[in-house]
């Protein structure tokens, strides 16, 4: 292991997860609101919360592809394992549309069901099969009070997909360079895969959480391993 770089386990990603979560929440001060009052300034603008999720997703997508955006976060996050900036302000503006969407559709954001929804939905892990496992119909979109009916068997598989799933995106095998400022990605190559990634994660979030379908996507989850091997490779060349 090169000096600088430390092993990346479970815990560190849910620490991360946790605090990037509560800060989307709350909001950061210049910089954002908090999500409810950034889910109301849309909610206001249009007749309906669908048109009001599709117009904020659209913008949040185009946020993660504006650098001047991303890079004004400075270190937001404060982890044992620290993330580079524009990697945690990518994570924090897809997850502030993840959540701003469930709130929309009435999903109660102080629960840690949500929250455990949230984090799935960002990482794409198909929860479909968990939840039919469980006993729970997909027929019938998730409601917040279906919400808070879930196992929490099922909870701590879902965070345990999440978990390796952010795994294997940040680091190979676990291991994450900590010396490096910004990714080994070049500007435009990282601009365009965050553009691709937060797009799928959009369409992902409306499906979820406003048409109630969880079916596994064969061809996102292709998609997203695509995404990961080419920053990984890129990676590789900029070493």
């Amino acid at each position: 292991m090169k000096h600088g770089e430390k092993t990346l386990v479970h815990s560190d990603i849910m620490k991360l997860l946790d605090i990037c979560y509560e800060k989307s929440i709350e909001g950061i001060p210049r910089v954002s609101p908090s999500v409810k009052e950034m889910a109301t300034e849309y909610l206001e603008k249009t007749s309906t919360s669908n048109q009001a999720c599709k117009e904020m997703i659209k913008n949040q997508i185009i946020k993660c592809t504006t650098s001047g955006f991303l890079t004004g976060f400075g270190g937001f996050v404060t982890l044992p394992v620290t993330l580079p900036a524009n990697i945690s302000s990518v994570l924090y503006v897809q997850m502030r549309m993840i959540a701003c969407a469930a709130y929309m559709a009435g999903f109660d954001l102080e629960g840690d069901e949500t929250q455990t929804i949230v984090y799935a939905c960002l990482a794409g892990v198909a929860i479909n099969e968990l939840l039919k496992q469980a006993g729970i119909k997909l027929g019938v979109k998730l409601s917040n009070s279906l919400i808070k009916k879930l196992p929490g068997k099922v909870l701590t598989k879902i965070n345990q997909k999440v978990g390796f799933r952010f795994i294997t995106k940040f680091g190979t095998k676990g291991v994450i360079n900590l010396g490096k400022l910004v990714p080994g990605v070049g500007a435009v190559v990282g601009g365009s895969l965050d553009l691709i990634e937060t797009k799928a994660i959009g369409d992902r979030t409306y499906k979820w959480f406003f048409e109630g379908n969880y079916v596994y996507d064969k061809k996102a989850e292709e998609a997203a391993a695509s995404i990961e091997l080419i920053g990984f490779e890129n990676e590789k060349e900029n070493e």
